[in-house]
């Protein structure tokens, strides 16, 4: 069963102002009121969050391209090459190696 997304669409109590998630069949009605104060809501969409996996094949090679760039002295290349992999301190470690401004 999908998780839809619901807002109040004007005023409504804390759960429904910050908005809200409901487990819906794909063919039930949308709702139109909030299930705890009865104001109306409207379904939202959704933020689709992909979980990417990579190997430890893809790690390791990912990290020997990073202390490549970084030996060299390609911080600005070792800085973007983190940001893309989510090493966000690394990155800003590079960053600022690189002459960046933090």
């Amino acid at each position: 069963m999908p998780i839809y997304e619901y807002k109040a669409a004007a005023a409504g109590c804390r759960y429904c102002r910050n908005g809200f998630e409901i487990m819906q069949g794909m063919n039930d009605k949308p709702l139109s009121k909030c299930p705890k104060c009865r104001a109306v809501v409207s379904r939202v969409p959704s933020r689709f969050l992909a979980c990417v996996s990579e190997t430890p094949d893809e790690v390791a090679e990912t990290e020997r391209k990073l202390r490549g760039f970084e030996k060299e002295g390609m911080w600005s290349h070792a800085a973007e090459l983190a940001d893309k992999a989510g090493l966000e301190d690394r990155a800003k470690d590079d960053y600022k190696r690189a002459g960046h401004e933090m």
